[in-house]
C-alpha cells in the first residue's frame, strides 16, 4: 500500500562539521549507526512503515557513499510507483549555487517534486533517531484544516535554548515561535504539556524539524528567494498568516547533532530496555547483506550489541556496539565503545601476500574504553585507548578526541603498543 497523498522529502543537512571526523568522507545521512544501519535508514524506515513510499533525499556534501547505500538498499516492485531518490545540489538555468539552507534545498529541488502528484509534502531531517507513525500526524493535519503542521517535542529548560520553541492555543494551533531563545526568556515560553511531561520538567515545546506542508502553500512559499531556512525564516513568518498545527510527540527522539549525542545514542542501544526499540515489529530497514552469523569464543559479553559476521576472541565486551564483520583478538577488553566494523573481510592469504602487519579490527591484549572506531580501522596488539574527561581535545592524522570521546578515523592504522589517554 502506498499513501499517494504524501511525498517524503528528507534533508541531508550541510557539511556536518559537528559530526567530524565521521563526516570527513561521507554525508551525515550516510554515517553508520547501531552496527549495521545508516542514519538515513531511520527517516526512510519511518516513511515506509507509514506507507509513504515516494521519497527524495537532498544532499550536497560527500554524497557518493549515500548514493551507493540507497541504490543497493531500497528496491521496490517494477509495477509500483514507490521510489527513494537522492537529489544532490545541481546547477540549473534557475540557480548555479549550492544549497544555502533547508528551505533553499527544497526550493532548488522543487521542479523534481512537482513531477509527482501529491497533496502534502512531509519534510524530515536525515540525522535524527526516532520511530513515528506519520499517519496520525497527517490525519490530525487534515482534520484541523491546517496548512502547515510541525511535530513538537517537550523539552526541559536546559535543552530549550538549543531549539526553536513555540506556543499554542487550546486547539494546538501555533501562535508564536522563537529560535533558540536566551535562558532569561524561557519563563514566557512554557506550554501546556501532559502531566507525565510536566513531572519530568519538560515544559517547553521544541520543533523537531518535521513538517507537513500543503502542496500549494509550499509552492507559494518557495517563490521567495530571500528565505533560505525553515526554522529561522519560513516557519516564523508562515505562522503569522497560515494555520499551523502543533503535533505533540512524546516518544523517544534525539537529534544526532554532534559526536557526544551520536555516541550516547549508540551506546543507549545496549540498555536492558533501550529507548530506541530495534526489536519492534515495524523495524528499521537497511541494505540486506549475505553474512554468516557471528562467532564468539572465550568472551564475556555484558550489555553488548553484536552485528553479523563478526569473529570475536575478546576477554570481555561491555556496554558496546560491535558492527558487522568486526574482528577482535584474544585478551582484549572493550567497554563504552562503538566499533562500526568493516566493509569487507581480509583473508589470511591476502595478509600474507600483501605483507600486512596489522589486520583490520582490534588486535590482542588491547584495552579500548570510551571510543568510536570508524569503518575499516586497524588497531595493533597491545594498544591502550582510555577515553574520558581527562583527555584534552586533539586531532592527529589517525584519531581525534572530542569531549573525552576518542574517535579513530576511517581506514586508520593504530600501531602496536600505542597509548592514547
Amino acid at each position: 500500500m502506498i499513501n499517494d497523498k504524501v511525498l517524503g522529502i528528507i534533508l541531508g543537512g550541510g557539511q556536518g562539521s559537528r559530526l567530524y571526523p565521521l563526516t570527513k568522507d561521507r554525508s551525515k545521512p550516510a554515517v553508520p549507526i547501531a552496527g549495521k544501519y545508516r542514519l538515513v535508514d531511520i527517516p526512510i524506515s519511518n516513511c515506509i512503515n507509514s506507507d509513504i513510499k515516494r521519497m527524495y533525499v537532498l544532499t550536497q556534501f560527500n554524497s557518493a557513499s549515500l548514493n551507493a547505500h540507497i541504490k543497493n538498499t531500497y528496491h521496490f516492485s517494477f509495477f509500483s510507483s514507490a521510489f527513494v531518490d537522492v537529489l544532490a545540489a545541481e546547477q540549473t538555468i534557475h540557480s548555479d549555487k549550492w544549497f544555502q539552507g533547508t528551505a533553499d534545498a527544497v526550493r532548488q529541488s522543487m521542479l523534481h517534486f512537482l513531477e509527482n502528484d501529491f497533496e502534502y509534502a512531509l519534510i524530515l531531517s536525515g540525522d535524527q533517531l526516532y520511530q513515528m507513525d506519520f499517519n496520525d500526524m497527517i490525519k490530525k493535519h487534515e482534520e484541523s484544516g491546517a496548512e502547515i503542521s510541525i511535530a513538537t517535542y517537550p523539552v526541559n529548560a536546559k535543552d530549550a535554548t538549543q531549539f526553536g520553541l513555540l506556543k499554542t492555543n487550546n486547539e494546538n494551533i501555533i501562535t508564536s515561535f522563537i529560535e533558540k531563545p536566551a535562558a532569561e526568556l524561557l519563563p514566557d515560553w512554557t506550554s501546556d504539556v501532559s502531566d507525565e511531561m510536566k513531572s519530568q520538567g519538560r515544559d517547553y515545546l521544541a520543533s523537531m524539524g518535521i513538517y507537513i506542508f500543503n502542496r500549494d502553500l509550499l509552492v507559494e512559499l518557495m517563490k521567495n528567494p530571500d528565505t533560505n531556512d525553515f526554522g529561522k525564516e519560513i516557519i516564523p513568518q508562515a505562522i503569522e498568516t497560515h494555520k499551523t498545527l502543533s503535533y505533540q510527540y512524546e516518544g523517544y527522539w534525539t537529534d544526532i547533532g554532534n559526536i557526544d549525542s551520536f555516541f550516547e545514542a549508540n551506546l543507549g542501544l545496549t540498555d536492558d530496555v533501550p529507548k530506541f526499540n530495534l526489536y519492534d515489529e515495524k523495524g528499521i530497514y537497511t541494505r540486506p547483506r549475505i553474512l554468516p552469523t557471528s562467532k564468539i569464543a572465550g568472551s564475556i559479553l555484558n550489555k553488548a550489541v553484536i552485528g553479523d559476521g563478526c569473529i570475536i576472541h575478546a576477554e570481555k565486551i561491555e556496554r558496546s556496539v560491535i558492527g558487522i564483520r568486526s574482528r577482535i583478538g584474544k585478551n582484549s577488553l572493550i567497554s563504552n565503545t562503538y566499533m562500526m566494523g568493516n566493509d569487507s573481510y581480509e583473508t589470511l592469504s591476502e595478509v600474507s601476500e600483501n605483507h600486512i602487519e596489522i589486520m583490520m579490527g582490534i588486535g590482542e591484549r588491547c584495552y579500548i574504553h570510551n571510543c568510536i572506531i570508524d569503518k575499516n580501522c586497524r588497531i595493533g596488539d597491545d594498544v591502550r585507548i582510555n577515553g574520558g574527561p581527562h583527555i584534552a581535545n586533539i586531532e592527529t592524522d589517525t584519531y581525534m578526541v572530542k569531549e573525552g570521546i576518542v574517535v579513530i578515523k576511517k581506514d586508520a592504522t593504530i600501531p602496536k603498543g600505542t597509548n592514547i589517554g
